[in-house]
């Protein structure tokens, strides 16, 4: 609707201008009436613009329809130039060879003053049309009215002025008027080029002024982002798209490095409306922990690893933990890998710094990786007696372990021939986890004890308050 209501103001502004320069042979006159015409193609364009770039990306224009607002803007900065050139040759025609008889009126300096004023109120609604709707080529319409004001203001002066020597015998002052002519090129020239400069950099791809700095201090300060390690922008019509590369710990999880691709994300839309695309690169962070850069090891071979523990006596670093493989592995693969992973764990800066490399130790206890889904034996199912000669015992133990508050939810089944037990147990809240860990293993290990036929006890501690 914007873009009508230009069409409309451009075409009354055409008629009003080249009335008077047919009556008054105003040169002034004259190229705001051609500024004008070039006002009615250049509103014309931003119509097609805006509905062409407005389209959805399609299969053909995967970024979308914006560049044709960069391209309409380029055409009309070359209408402008090319109207200037002719305005910079006419008028010196006219101040060295020509002397053309000028009809200056009251009357038309009236029009020219209402013609101003058309032009400022339709700048000022483009503006405000622009800057709801982010779109260059709104914007670069109103800049292009915004300088109508000023064109006609100086051809109003260079008509005056044109009128008082006609009045008062100041004959130099016949010449008022292609000088107003070529403060009209001027003003053109100063506004095509500020308009082509735009355009032509947001063709070329140029990232606007200070926004690649930006974006990057941001996105560096968001939590879990290492460092920002590459963003490139680029703009077409009123979207920007932002491609920023980021290093992230390589200890995160997948769904951690997701939400802070989604952070990324919402950060850089805050700053600008864009279409975003986040790169993540694994880096180790400052002062990475051991543990942490095992897993990480760990992870990047695909490896499963747990119960990492690591201790140094004479300088000698001793690192343990379990290894998870494939159960359908043989002895020679599965130590093949853990080999593999154990060389890798010794070139750490960790254990380097730590002790010799050759005297570092790594021990891997392998074990398979559980994915097969047992059945319980259908002839005993759930013993339940056993359950509850097992929970009476295990409810005898806190005089000697004054953590465990009780037990409760123990199940009992026979799992391919073998007994299994699980079961809760309430403790106390407040003790560190290494704590109930010990606890919770002594505990599995005298309930075997005491009840020789069980394979394996799992005990899920819980805080009292939680029971």
């Amino acid at each position: 609707m914007a873009a009508l209501g230009s069409i409309g103001s451009a075409l009354a502004l055409l008629g009003l201008k080249v009335f008077l320069a047919v009556s008054t042979g105003s040169l002034g006159v004259l190229s705001e009436a051609l500024h004008s015409g070039l006002d009615l193609i250049a509103a014309i364009l931003t119509l097609l613009s805006v509905t062409v770039s407005d389209r959805p990306a399609d299969s053909g224009h995967t970024y979308g329809h914006g560049k044709f607002e960069n391209f309409s803007a380029f055409v009309e900065t070359g209408l402008l130039l090319a109207t200037s050139v002719y305005i910079i040759v006419e008028a010196f025609v006219r101040l060295l060879y020509k002397q053309v008889r000028l009809q200056p009126s009251a009357t038309a300096m009236a029009i020219l003053g209402l013609a101003m004023c058309i032009d400022l109120i339709r700048s000022r609604a483009l503006a405000r049309v622009a800057r709801e709707f982010p779109s260059e080529a709104l914007e670069a319409d109103a800049l292009h009215f915004s300088t109508d004001v000023w064109s006609t203001f100086v051809v109003i002066l260079g008509m005056g002025a044109v009128w008082l020597g006609q009045h008062y015998g100041v004959t130099w002052l016949q010449n008022a008027d292609p000088i107003a002519a070529l403060g009209v090129a001027a003003i053109v020239i100063w506004v095509g080029s500020r308009l082509g400069k735009r355009t032509l950099d947001a063709l070329l791809d140029v990232a606007p002024a200070g926004l690649q700095e930006r974006v990057t201090r941001e996105v560096a300060g968001l939590e879990g982002v290492l460092s920002t390690e590459r963003v490139r922008v680029r703009r077409a019509g009123n979207k920007h798209f932002v491609d920023v590369t980021i290093s992230v710990p390589r200890s995160a999880s997948f769904e951690q490095v997701h939400a802070i691709s989604d952070a990324v994300e919402r950060r850089v839309g805050e700053i600008v409306p864009a279409d975003v695309m986040v790169h993540m690169e694994p880096r180790a962070a400052a002062g990475e922990h051991l543990f942490d850069a095992i897993r990480a090891i760990a992870a990047r071979k695909g490896l499963a690893v747990h119960e990492i523990s690591a201790d140094q006596l004479d300088g000698r670093l001793f690192v343990e933990m379990h290894l998870e493989v494939d159960e359908h592995l043989s002895l020679r693969e599965a130590h093949r890998r853990a080999t593999e992973l154990e060389e890798e764990i010794r070139t750490l800066p960790g254990v380097a710094a730590s002790s010799n490399r050759s005297d570092a130790k790594v021990n891997i206890h392998i074990e398979p990786l559980g994915t097969h889904i047992a059945a319980v034996d259908g002839q005993r199912g759930e013993m339940t007696g056993l359950g509850r000669a097992i929970e009476k015992y295990i409810n005898t133990l806190p005089r000697e372990f004054h953590e465990l508050v009780d037990c409760h939810e123990v199940h009992v089944r026979q799992v391919e021939h073998k007994i299994l037990v699980s079961c809760h147990c309430a403790m106390d809240g407040t003790l560190p986890i290494t704590q109930i860990h010990d606890v919770t293993g002594t505990l599995e290990d005298r309930v075997k004890e005491h009840f020789p036929q069980i394979a394996r006890v799992t005990i899920h501690p819980e805080p009292v308050e939680e029971r």
